[in-house]
């Protein structure tokens, strides 16, 4: 079964290139048990714990653009296993990527685990949906208690995923994970902080009764 990601991904220059490298036969003769072009539950679950992604898209004289997207936890809604919907909040104001959807509709997205060191690539089709022609949109995917303006709603039609291997990605914590983390070293060090002070009363006390 031909990898759907990979068919997508895989033009002739990219053939070249493998072939210049060496490992063109490897690849085509790749195959995978599964097309990949409906999310499972590890990719939904992977999904529900991301707090941002890197969103690419192109323009019509063909330079690329990477935007960053983040939130709450949650933010990235899974609509089913082939829709993926979130709320795009206002931001500086370029609608860069915003126009470039309008031109092309395609997509690339990068969600990362850095703790983890994992990485989940997504090729869909993006649908932009305006909240001046439906202001519903707002009360359907805004998250409650997230102080930002949502202007509009991106509902991604998945075309095919995959997933990177860990090499070469950098781990790094938010400040979320960092506490989690070092709850253990900070509970060690207030038992430490509470015996030393037990241990200079016990000291205060017997140079009192000499």
């Amino acid at each position: 079964m031909i990898h759907r990601f990979l068919e997508i991904a895989t033009t002739p220059s990219v053939k070249a290139a493998q072939a210049a490298n060496g490992v063109a036969e490897y690849w085509e003769h790749l195959t995978s048990t599964r097309t990949r072009d409906r999310f499972t539950e590890a990719e939904l679950a992977f999904i529900a714990e991301r707090d941002s992604f890197y969103i690419a898209t192109s323009s019509e004289n063909g330079w690329p653009y990477i935007q960053h997207r983040g939130g709450p936890k949650g933010f990235l809604r899974v609509l089913d296993d082939k829709t993926l919907a979130f709320a795009d909040y206002r931001g500086n104001r370029q609608y860069i990527t915003t126009g470039n959807l309008a031109a092309n509709d395609r997509v690339c997205l990068f969600l990362m685990d850095y703790p983890r060191r994992g990485r989940l690539k997504v090729y869909a089709r993006a649908e932009v949906k305006e909240v001046r022609d439906d202001a519903s949109l707002v009360d359907r995917f805004a998250i409650p208690g997230y102080k930002a303006k949502v202007e509009r709603v991106m509902i991604l039609h998945l075309e095919a995923f995959d997933w990177n291997c860990s090499q070469h990605i950098t781990p790094r914590f938010t400040e979320e994970e960092l506490a989690e983390a070092l709850e253990p070293v900070r509970a060690h060090l207030a038992e430490l902080e509470a015996e030393n002070t037990r241990l200079r009363e016990m000291v205060g006390k017997e140079k009192a009764l000499i």
